[in-house]
């Protein structure tokens, strides 16, 4: 077939490449993020609007709103060697949230996003599926295609930075139109549904990431602020034949409503009813969390600070450990989990990673006893002379992280069946998700009948007076309400992902050390208490005295004080 001469250039002559008019790529491609990038968002939209009219109001008015806000942003960034990786970006980023708000009903704010920067390989293994490959294809193959077909033309930057500036001006006034028009309904969905303003691409990304730049990283270059300078440890050191060891065990996304000891309808908890029944464990039943995720949970159970003071906040104050360290006790940190989040930073600390035990640690994590293997030689290896003072001992379990939740139990040890063996949780049959979850609360049992074995052993050697508290930092969505894992903002969060277990156990030779005795724990198990309780009860339960301590936030308080009342020297050492 012969060319027409009119069409082909002459040989050595290159025809220019196609390119993008800035204002026509910015405002496709924010069509494409607001429809296809937001579709978790308008399913959510859609089950709250009322009647058809009021749907297609708030569908449409927000949709705009979405539209706008997408393009006014977009439009400051329309520079020919901007745009590009900064567009790239934003549909990554809306095209795995799409995955992770559609699977699990998750909403992207600063300390999700804090979460997502944290996370180590053993928690993207387990959000891998199938899925999210597929979703992101579907949501950002096209617009990444063509964006990447074609640049944007170039021009001189003065007359760019004009049509960029119109261009945010029409998305903001786009913006106010829209809200303008349907400013009672929208109004009405996000003062009574406050989630959806987490659930916008990319604008909920973008926001979190800028909050967490301002208000976060400026700290993490401060250095902390001391706190407890003037701790030392009481009267019961004096003369002690037997140093106290206390071991605080961190639980992991255990929720208070399927703890056996809870009043749960099924036996999750068989190994500390017999504790609770035959040797004195206390279970506390309303407890609740400073937090919906480890991130802020875990800091803020060891803070000197309550949620309200800002416990919750990124650290600026040294916590429980530092305190109890200054004071003279050997304090160790083993941790089975994606690290300690700062609190352990200044202490000794021990993790399972590179720990190799047969049907224990297989497939590059480990189960929960494994914390265990050789625990006498860690705690041998601390400082002989705060040793000789006492211990505190802190292990952070895997527990129940989700969504694995099947690999948070040992094969043999699986009492519901059958059980969830796929991350993606919306795909299972909802008895087999409580009961893979079930099985990871039943190993917690286990392992902490492993824990307080050890702890009584080494209390009848005469090495040690022990004891135990065991607290989840935070509790689990199953299913509810289309929600799934954890991490929703505190104030919006349901029960399920604040109520928490705990308990605690204190050996008699403790009991009589502290004065803390196990019917007046028992009286106490009823009361409401919160993570701000932990760092004044161990103060208070291992005698150390600083004016951090506030006995009003120190749960044992009152049996210490009923102890002394009752005529008889508190604190005294027991042989």
């Amino acid at each position: 077939m012969l060319s027409s001469p009119a069409l082909t250039p002459p040989a050595g002559i290159r025809l220019p490449r196609p390119t993008w008019r800035p204002a026509t790529a910015v405002w496709l491609l924010s069509l494409w993020l607001a429809v296809a990038g937001n579709l978790p968002l308008w399913l959510r939209v859609n089950e709250l609007a009322g009647t058809p009219t009021q749907r297609l109001a708030l569908l449409g008015g927000f949709g705009l709103v979405v539209l706008g806000i997408t393009a006014a942003l977009l439009s400051l960034l329309a520079w020919p060697r901007v745009f590009r990786p900064v567009a790239t970006a934003l549909v990554l980023v809306s095209a795995f949230n799409t995955h992770f708000m559609l699977q699990y009903g998750a909403v992207i704010d600063p300390t999700m996003l804090a979460n997502v920067v944290q996370t180590d390989v053993r928690e993207v293994r387990d959000l891998m599926s199938w899925a999210l490959p597929l979703t992101v294809l579907l949501v950002a193959g096209l617009p990444l295609w063509v964006i990447w077909r074609r640049p944007l033309a170039m021009r001189s930057w003065l007359p760019q930075t004009g049509r960029n500036a119109l261009g945010a001006l029409v998305g903001v006034v786009a913006v106010v139109a829209a809200t303008l028009l349907t400013y009672q309904d929208l109004a009405s969905l996000m003062r009574n549904h406050k989630e959806l303003r987490y659930m916008v691409n990319p604008v909920n990304t973008v926001y979190a990431a800028s909050r967490l730049a301002v208000d976060q990283l400026p700290r993490q270059v401060q250095a902390l602020k001391p706190v407890g300078e003037d701790a030392r440890l009481g009267a019961s050191y004096s003369g002690q034949s037997k140093p106290p060891l206390l071991m605080v065990v961190v639980g992991e996304t255990a929720r208070a409503q399927n703890f056996g000891l809870n009043g749960y309808a099924r036996n999750t908890t068989p190994a500390l009813a017999r504790w609770q029944a035959e040797e004195g464990l206390v279970n506390f039943s309303q407890v609740h969390s400073c937090g919906t995720n480890t991130k802020v949970s875990v800091p803020c159970m060891f803070s000197p600070l309550t949620r309200t003071q800002g416990g919750d906040q990124t650290p600026e104050h040294e916590n429980l450990l530092d305190v109890l360290q200054r004071a003279g006790l050997a304090v160790l940190w083993i941790d089975n989990q994606a690290g300690c989040k700062g609190v352990c930073a200044r202490v000794p600390n021990a993790s399972t990673l590179d720990l190799k035990l047969p049907g224990l640690c297989d497939g590059g994590e480990c189960l929960d006893p494994a914390m265990l293997d050789g625990l006498d030689a860690r705690i041998a290896a601390l400082d002989p002379v705060r040793r000789a003072r006492g211990v505190v001992l802190v292990m952070h379990q895997m527990g129940s992280h989700g969504p694995a939740y099947s690999h948070r139990s040992s094969a043999e040890r699986k009492p519901f069946m059958p059980e969830c063996t796929s991350n993606t949780l919306s795909d299972c049959p909802p008895e087999q998700l409580v009961n893979a979850y079930d099985n990871s609360i039943a190993y917690t049992d286990h392992f902490l009948d492993l824990s307080l074995r050890w702890l009584k052993e080494r209390e009848q050697s005469g090495a040690f007076q022990t004891g135990l508290i065991y607290m989840s930092d935070h509790g689990e969505s199953l299913g509810e309400s289309g929600l799934y894992l954890h991490g929703v903002p505190y104030a919006l969060a349901p029960e399920q992902q604040t109520h928490v277990p705990m308990v605690a156990w204190l050996s008699p030779g403790l009991q009589q050390r502290s004065g803390v005795g196990e019917k007046c724990l028992r009286a106490q198990a009823d009361k409401p208490v919160s993570h701000d309780h932990l760092f004044h009860s161990v103060l208070g339960l291992m005698d150390v005295q600083t004016q951090a301590h506030d006995q009003a936030l120190d749960m044992l308080a009152p049996c210490a004080a009923a102890y002394a009342r009752a005529g008889e020297a508190p604190r005294r050492p027991a042989s």
